[in-house]
């Protein structure tokens, strides 16, 4: 062999570890360089061009998506995601004719590509828009049942009526659709959106009442961003590939690339969507892109919907930056007081270590709650928030007004019961009264580990320690790394004799102990069980 030819051969193959190894390690844009460097090289190379597109996807990276797309449908590999790349940069040219021959050139012949036959109808209707063509609803209408039809595509079906100047008739239609699922809910919001752009404002109006009727007033993330019509033949296209994205993603065990190459051609055909940037953030993050879904919500000059700067809140938090996330989630909070935001920005405030934050989140909440049975069930807990924090804060007798308040409330809730009962049990406080509160718990929630260890730790702390170590057992066989549970257990053991059992169980519990616990325990195995070393 010519020694240049080596050469090229070690190059080649440097190239593909760096791309492997790029690949694995979630830096799509460094697999892409270096298979480019592959394909230079060695063009002939088998599965290069298709794992060029699948990591120029991943990388957002179009131009590359589309220069491999249009390689591997050249050469008859005619893949679904180098269809939709393909599909994608003709309807950013405006050039219906290519896009309509890439919709058809990948024709199923078994009827079993179900994917593809999720977006063919509405691609095709939206390129009949560009093209001006008559009747565009068709391919919609085609695949609709008729005596059981989609609510989704019904109002894909009104979208395109409205995009052909018929607004009048997708009125009509609106008037008789049922909202039966999440994804019905989605394109009404849009189609309610472009009913009021086209003046039919009346049945936009009705159609939001049923919207807010099937959502139940629950504040779904999506439904509280800002209303965006649709009107374009992209616009069309992305929120359809949008609003499925969000859907496969949403499917258990599912995928995490196949939402993301949908949410990446939404995005590339409609960057100003916020649900389709919505959509392509979560995509992302499942797909352990977590700077990027970040850059996608770095607001620059434009400002964010609070559900989204929300969204980039609990992203900083995740990467630990978590001052800067409670600050940000506060301002999200106070743009729009959502009752979830509030929720949202309670959590960031309480893991940032911040109680002073996370208790006005939880006084807000508290005084936009009715007195339906949900909004009391939501009372009592977040008065428990409320006093977890004063308690962490040492301050007893703040706390217990607010836990007695909540088991007033809610008498039957274990998991109330069992918080009262075992933090006036760990501060020695009202032990028989605590003792009753939990039983009262275990016996609702008899499979619960949390309150097995906190009846069992009643019981050794009242003396029946048999009956402690019994259901401390329980209580580690549910929550093996529970480090408070793996101590407790180790405590009765010590106390009933079993002092091998408990120096195990301590040694068991130093692997997961936080300091302070640590500390108590490197005693206890050294001195043995004494009062001073007893687990609060």
């Amino acid at each position: 062999m010519p020694a240049h030819a080596a050469s090229d051969s070690g190059e080649v193959l440097n190239a593909l570890v760096r791309a492997r190894l790029a690949e694995e390690s979630g830096a799509p844009a460094v697999a892409l360089s270096a298979l480019a460097m592959v394909s230079s090289a060695a063009p002939g190379l088998p599965g290069i061009r298709g794992r060029m597109l699948e990591q120029a996807i991943e990388a957002g990276d179009l131009d590359a998506a589309h220069d491999a797309a249009q390689r591997l449908w050249a050469a008859g590999d005619r893949r679904f995601d180098a269809q939709l790349v393909l599909m994608v940069d003709a309807m950013r040219r405006s050039d219906w004719k290519a896009a309509r021959t890439y919709m058809a050139g990948r024709a199923d012949k078994t009827g079993a590509d179900t994917i593809a036959r999720l977006i063919t109808p509405t691609v095709n209707a939206w390129i009949d828009i560009g093209a001006r063509e008559k009747f565009p609803e068709q391919h919609l209408l085609a695949v609709n049942s008729p005596t059981r039809p989609e609510p989704a595509l019904t109002l894909q079906v009104a979208l395109v009526q409205i995009a052909a100047k018929r607004a009048d008739s997708a009125a009509a239609l609106t008037d008789n659709i049922t909202l039966t699922d999440r994804t019905s809910q989605l394109v009404a919001t849009r189609v309610a959106a472009t009913l009021d752009k086209a003046d039919e404002s009346e049945a936009a109006k009705r159609l939001r009442g049923r919207i807010a009727l099937a959502s139940g007033q629950r504040e779904d993330p999506m439904l509280l961003l800002p209303d965006q019509p649709v009107s374009t033949p992209r616009e069309g296209v992305a929120q359809w590939l949008g609003i499925l994205a969000d859907g496969l993603a949403r499917t258990p065990n599912g995928s995490a690339k196949l939402p993301l190459l949908f949410a990446r051609a939404a995005y590339w055909l409609n960057d100003e969507d916020w649900a389709v940037r919505t959509t392509l953030v979560e995509a992302l993050d499942r797909n352990g892109q977590r700077e990027e879904a970040m850059v996608l919500l770095d607001a620059g000059h434009q400002e964010l919907p609070g559900v989204l700067t929300m969204r980039r809140a609990e992203l900083m938090a995740d990467s630990g930056d978590l001052a800067g996330a409670a600050k940000l989630a506060e301002t999200a909070a106070n743009a729009n007081p959502a009752r979830g935001l509030l929720v949202r920005f309670a959590d960031i405030a309480r893991r940032s270590g911040d109680p002073t934050a996370a208790g006005r989140a939880y006084e807000r909440l508290e005084a936009a709650l009715g007195d339906d049975e949900g909004d009391r069930a939501l009372r009592g807990t977040l008065l428990i928030a409320r006093a977890d924090l004063l308690l962490q804060a040492g301050r007893w007798d703040e706390a217990q007004p607010l836990m007695e308040r909540a088991v007033a409330l809610r008498p039957g809730d274990a998991s109330i019961l069992n918080f009262a009962g075992y933090s006036a049990l760990e501060r020695r406080k009202d032990i028989e009264q605590s003792l009753a509160r939990i039983e009262t718990a275990w016996r609702r929630e008899p499979r619960n580990a949390s309150i097995a260890d906190s009846l069992g730790w009643a019981y050794f702390l009242t003396g029946r320690t048999d009956d402690a170590v019994d259901l401390l057992e329980k209580a580690q066989r549910g929550e093996p790394d529970n480090a408070v549970i793996v101590e407790h257990l180790g405590d009765a053991y010590w106390k009933a004799g079993q002092k091998f059992r408990a120096r195990y169980n301590w040694r068991a519990a130093a692997l997961l102990a936080d300091a302070e616990m640590a500390t108590r325990l490197v005693a206890k195995l050294r001195d043995g069980l004494t009062p001073a070393t007893t687990a609060p």
